[in-house]
């Protein structure tokens, strides 16, 4: 009997943690299958995926840069994959390419669940407007925050998130509004580096002034990429969070989607992080 197939796609992704990730998800719920990465050249993305259903698979996670090109590629999507417009997981089941978001749900289960940060009535700053925030802001909206705003090097971007997102954002009776990096302005309970500043190495986008005494701040990156967000953030008094979490959150909620089980994510974070030492 053939192993049901799943992998990980981006460009890079060798190193990616997702196949460790789902390999002990699947040994702890007693599923079988087996997850393995694919890095895809930037202009193969969508010939890669149709070559992965040819090959049997059941269904992938997209990292960098093919969040957009796989919610574009769907031929069924979630609602809050269809409000990001970007997808970090995709199905394939009867010739249907199904698209979905886990990203968001991942984070917010990270801060609320693992940080012990409830976001109910908290001031938020999200940087960055693309795929990776565009993947969160749902989620974050319908955790009732007081305040959030998306704040970006081209504030245009920003504001169509914020457009995007504005019905659910009076829904939830959360205040959404966009801003300039260049002149943002408040300070935050919550600081989320959604931007691709760490993975460049370009340093914090914001600055210190943006951190209530105390705040969290977390980084969406993990491991040496996200340290030095992660070393400024104690230097300035914040608590200081990686993306490591919501790697594995996020795969928790992707691996429910998949196999019908949802899997004990605390613990595999716990290991991961003792592994990462």
């Amino acid at each position: 009997m053939s192993l049901d197939l799943y992998c990980v796609m981006g460009n890079p992704v060798e190193h990616s943690k997702s196949p460790w990730i789902h390999a002990r998800f699947a040994e702890l719920t007693g599923q079988t299958l087996h997850y393995g990465k694919r890095q895809i050249a930037l202009d193969g993305f969508a010939g890669a995926v149709h070559a992965f259903i040819a090959e049997g698979g059941r269904g992938c996670n997209i990292t960098v840069p093919f969040k957009f090109e796989a919610a574009a590629l769907a031929t069924q999507t979630s609602a809050r994959a269809t409000l990001a417009q970007a997808s970090n997981i995709l199905s394939f089941k009867d010739g249907a390419i199904l698209a979905d978001n886990t990203d968001g749900a991942g984070l917010v289960n990270d801060i609320q669940r693992n940080a012990g940060l409830d976001l109910s009535g908290r001031q938020v700053l999200l940087i960055g407007a693309g795929g990776a925030a565009a993947g969160v802001l749902g989620p974050l909206l319908q955790a009732r925050p007081a305040r959030i705003t998306v704040a970006n090097r081209t504030v245009s971007k920003a504001a169509t998130l914020v457009t995007r997102h504005a019905a659910l954002a009076l829904l939830q009776n959360t205040e959404l509004s966009a801003q300039d990096l260049q002149g943002l302005q408040g300070n935050f309970d919550v600081v989320i580096n959604a931007s691709a500043s760490s993975l460049s190495g370009a340093g914090v986008p914001v600055a210190a002034s943006t951190l209530k005494p105390g705040a969290l701040a977390y980084d969406m990156m993990y491991g040496p990429t996200a340290q030095g967000f992660m070393t400024w953030a104690h230097e300035h008094g914040a608590s200081p969070r990686d993306g490591l979490g919501m790697l594995v959150e996020q795969a928790a909620e992707a691996f429910l989607i998949w196999r019908g089980v949802l899997p004990p994510s605390q613990q595999v974070l716990t290991e991961l992080r003792a592994l990462m030492v």
